[in-house]
């Protein structure tokens, strides 16, 4: 048994069982007002020139969060900053005033950054100049840690005995002047990051799982930018009822259509047209503008230019010939799904079973969630196509190969190894 599953099979703390410790009251402190007040919006060159000078004399690592407009705006700029670090307090930054925060980046770049699902922020960060060299994710690091929930308030919470009020999470943060409400709010998502970072830090040494979570932070850190989503318009909700290759053309085509004229007029695509529009219409095939105007989504209060454009969208999908239809599905590049293993290669499929489960009864020994422990992905590929003599060092290599960082290739290879010797029942 290693340290952190010794440390996981006792009984959990409060950190990981969401009891509150002996000198916090039993009931959570609601967390009202920035210590040192809601700091005022930083929104011109000469503002940030201060912030970036009291950052850079600060000390200690640096709380960082952003706030997007999803479901208002296109794509997932930020329309908002929030630093705490100590010695310079909060700050609260406007990227439409400042766009470019390059220099700040600079002067942090040395420093850790902590923030909360650090995936979700890093490309809005990015597109603004601020890209951290280390980091720590106080979200990665509660699942790691074995906590039930993993939301910012539920992790200050139990951790730190203080509520926080999320009722502003949702809204329209392209919105100027932003509401002191919603300043107070984002202000205080970075109040107690820095104390959060420190109580995980002590509860991962405890638990033998600090120098995994440091893996998985600079695995993060150094992870290049995502590249762009093949084919997004799959994506579209309700994609799985649309069948036939011309419909699924229906589908391309007011998709692109859909996020040219979300993009032209900076809204959310969806408040151009819902997917379920484009499902209907790519079901239906409609022939005329009036027969789009029957289908939901495109009902009394849509234009007739509007209608028009969505029935010419429809209509460039009926004139494509068949070799210019879309294929149903996309081309794998890997292992099928597994549902269609066990006709596919039994052999495969005994595989992956003695693999989940082997995976499943360790992530529970290490109280953790399995995609923590190892991605189903990776599973799956090194099942499908196991190394030709799959000894440990060549499952440990395999695993290597699909990403997996030296601690996950600690804890599972061995169990892979195994797994990779099943036959079929």
């Amino acid at each position: 048994m290693t340290d952190a599953q010794e440390t996981a099979a006792e009984t959990a703390l409060r950190t990981t069982g969401g009891a509150p410790p002996d000198d916090v009251e039993p009931a959570p402190i609601p967390l009202l007002e920035p210590r040192e007040g809601i700091p005022p919006v930083v929104a011109d060159d000469a503002a940030l020139a201060e912030v970036i000078a009291a950052f850079a004399a600060g000390t200690g690592p640096v709380a960082v969060d952003a706030e997007r407009a999803s479901g208002y705006r296109y794509g997932q700029r930020a329309y908002l900053v929030q630093l705490r670090r100590e010695g310079a307090g909060s700050a609260l930054i406007d990227p439409v005033g400042c766009p470019d925060l390059s220099e700040l980046g600079e002067v942090l770049s040395d420093t850790e950054w902590i923030l909360h699902a650090a995936t979700q922020d890093l490309p809005c960060l990015r597109e603004i100049g601020m890209v951290p060299t280390r980091l720590f994710d106080t979200e990665l690091a509660g699942r790691l840690a074995g906590f039930p929930r993993v939301g910012l308030g539920a992790m200050v919470e139990s951790v730190l005995g203080y509520a926080l009020e999320k009722g502003h999470s949702a809204v329209d943060w392209s919105t100027r002047p932003l509401p002191e409400p919603w300043l107070r709010y984002a202000a205080l998502d970075v109040e107690l990051l820095i104390d959060l970072r420190d109580a995980l830090e002590k509860e991962l040494a405890r638990q033998g799982k600090l120098e995994w979570a440091r893996e998985e932070f600079d695995a993060i850190a150094s992870a290049p930018p995502a590249p762009p989503r093949k084919d997004p318009w799959r994506r579209t909700s309700g994609m799985h009822k649309v069948r036939r290759r011309r419909q699924m053309a229906v589908v391309r085509e007011l998709w692109t259509a859909r996020d040219k004229v979300a993009q032209r007029r900076d809204v959310s695509p969806g408040k151009v047209l819902s997917d379920v529009a484009i499902v209907e219409a790519a079901l239906a095939v409609p022939a005329t503008v009036q027969a789009l105007t029957a289908l939901p989504g495109f009902g009394h209060r849509m234009g007739r230019r509007q209608l028009e454009q969505w029935q010419s969208a429809v209509d460039r999908a009926k004139a494509l010939p068949d070799t210019e239809l879309p294929q149903p599905g996309q081309p794998l590049n890997g292992p099928p799904p597994p549902r269609s293993w066990a006709d596919k290669d039994p052999a495969a499929a005994a595989r992956l079973s003695a693999a989940r489960a082997a995976v499943s009864s360790l992530a529970e020994e290490l109280n953790m969630p399995q995609e923590n422990l190892i991605t189903p992905d990776t599973v799956r590929r090194v099942c499908w196509e196991p190394p030709a003599e799959p000894t440990a060092a060549a499952v440990s290599e395999a695993l290597a190969g699909h990403g997996a960082r030296p601690w996950q290739i600690e804890q599972v290879a061995p169990l892979l190894t195994r797994a990779l010797a099943a036959t079929p029942a």
